[in-house]
């Protein structure tokens, strides 16, 4: 508190997976009316620079293997900085809510009185949907999607339902899976997914930069010197992938030729 009166507030604020046209009206908001930025590194440069002139801003960002700022220093951060009065956008990539930790910073700040209002991000499986053109459901081929992270704390070996996750009808999206993509792709083939299941790799999804690769599971095992980091890597396993324009096959020409669309088109 300042002069034992004024209280801050922290706006925990996602900015999806890097394309500023993504970003929400309550985010842009909260940045544009904050006194000071914390923010990670997966936040695109075209959208640190809708920050205001004259506002602070503190990179606190992670790589792996690598903190430069612990997470427990940064709720330390968030707290003192509240603390002194000063309305805080904690901007991070995605969503604050999935894989994003905000969760924990808001538990900390709210135990010492701190208001804490949230702006939710595109997450990088939707932004990387929209992409892509890929479906994250489809009748017929994905009954179901489930989101999981590819990277334990501390380098702790993944400790995943592997036999749950290994379901042909549900698209799996793996985050943040690099390093651990053939552990990954072993442990699916190992619970019954077959080594042609198909997989899209994409790196610096809806970016200028981004890039994609399309393969299958028995693949995937040997692919991970091609994939380019730095920059977040997005893993979706499913049949959706067969829909990707660049892959249109049975499946496309299925839809196109179904009653439904005959009637509609023909009457």
């Amino acid at each position: 508190m300042l002069n034992g009166s004024i209280t801050g507030e922290v706006f925990l604020i996602g900015t999806g997976p890097g394309d500023p046209e993504l970003l929400t009206l309550k985010a842009l908001r909260m940045i544009q009316g904050a006194d000071v930025v914390v923010h990670d590194r997966l936040v695109s440069q075209p959208i640190l620079d809708l920050i205001p002139d004259g506002v602070e801003r503190i990179d606190v960002g992670k790589k792996p293997n690598h903190h430069p700022v612990p997470q427990a220093e940064i709720n330390a951060l968030l707290l003192r900085l509240a603390q002194s009065g000063q309305r805080v956008a904690r901007v991070k990539g995605g969503d604050p809510m999935i894989f994003g930790r905000g969760s924990e910073e808001a538990a900390v700040l709210r135990a010492a009185g701190i208001p804490v209002s949230f702006a939710p991000g595109i997450t990088a499986a939707q932004g990387v949907s929209a992409a892509t053109g890929v479906p994250l459901t489809h009748r017929g081929l994905a009954t179901g999607v489930r989101f999981v992270t590819g990277h334990c704390q501390a380098n702790r070996p993944l400790d995943l339902d592997w036999a749950g996750l290994a379901n042909p009808d549900t698209t799996l999206v793996v985050y943040m899976g690099h390093a651990n993509m053939q552990q990954i792709a072993g442990a699916l083939l190992a619970h019954g997914l077959p080594a042609d299941h198909p997989v899209l790799v994409v790196m610096n999804g809806t970016r200028p930069n981004e890039t994609r690769l399309v393969t299958h599971l028995g693949a995937l095992q040997t692919k991970r010197a091609t994939i380019a980091v730095p920059g977040p890597v997005l893993f979706i396993v499913g049949r959706v992938v067969r829909l990707l324009d660049e892959m249109a096959g049975p499946e496309t020409d299925a839809i196109l030729q179904s009653p439904e669309l005959q009637r509609v088109l023909h009457g």
